[in-house]
């Protein structure tokens, strides 16, 4: 039985939080255990007050003492994860639980160290959103496949499993939307075995609640060259 921290930070998700987790319950895997981890960020709303009315649909809740960012609630998870994989969930409703089976099956085949889930290849189903998303995270991915010698279509997909001892969560560095391509760019160097698998989406909107804007990308940028060039002198 393979054990899998399920990682979902959430920042004023009252209209969603529920409702996802009910979907991660809905899940069941052969040869698969799930952990799940909430992390609430501080939220102003009824988020946490739901959450703690519903026990039954996570295994653990971290209540954050004050609003320190995805990056900040995305250590905290990592901290108490205990599974011998990581797998990132979004508290919204962009991103399927329902596509778990499709990621773990590399796992599960071919014992692989990383699986991304991407929005470009083969996905049953993805919500049309906005034009400059889609050409940052291109040029991201672009930028990322040069530095690590990968062959991705969507590094910045939510959907990210890699086996937990390839990146320690006391020695990362950022607490921003970065931070992923920290963890990513750690993975990728300890790893041999990667896959990426296809996965439906359904964007939101600003008025919906998206949070991620276009200045996001230059610190992403930077952090994939910095470790990358960290990695390479060591």
């Amino acid at each position: 039985m393979i054990k899998i921290s399920i990682i979902m930070p959430a920042y004023n998700e009252q209209a969603t939080i529920i409702r996802i987790l009910e979907l991660v319950a809905e899940q069941v895997v052969n040869g698969i255990k799930f952990e799940v981890i909430v992390i609430d960020d501080c939220s102003t709303d009824m988020t946490v007050e739901l959450l703690k009315g519903r026990p039954e649909l996570y295994t653990k809740l971290v209540e954050l003492s004050c609003n320190g960012g995805k990056g900040a609630a995305v250590r905290a998870g990592l901290l108490q994860a205990s599974g011998d994989y990581i797998l990132f969930q979004d508290a919204d409703l962009e991103y399927d639980p329902g596509d778990y089976e499709k990621l773990v099956t590399p796992v599960l085949r071919f014992d692989a160290d990383v699986v991304m889930g991407s929005r470009m290849v083969g996905s049953s189903m993805t919500r049309v959103s906005y034009f400059w998303h889609k050409v940052g995270n291109i040029l991201i991915t672009f930028i990322f496949n040069i530095l690590n010698n990968t062959t991705f279509t969507d590094v910045y997909s939510c959907f990210l499993l890699y086996r937990r001892c390839l990146v320690r969560a006391e020695d990362l560095k950022t607490e921003g939307w970065e931070q992923h391509a920290e963890i990513l760019t750690e993975a990728i160097g300890r790893s041999k075995i990667c896959f990426e698998v296809p996965i439906s989406y359904y964007g939101r909107t600003y008025d919906e609640g998206k949070k991620i804007r276009a200045y996001h990308v230059l610190p992403v940028v930077w952090t994939m060259f910095m470790k990358r060039l960290g990695r390479g002198n060591s």
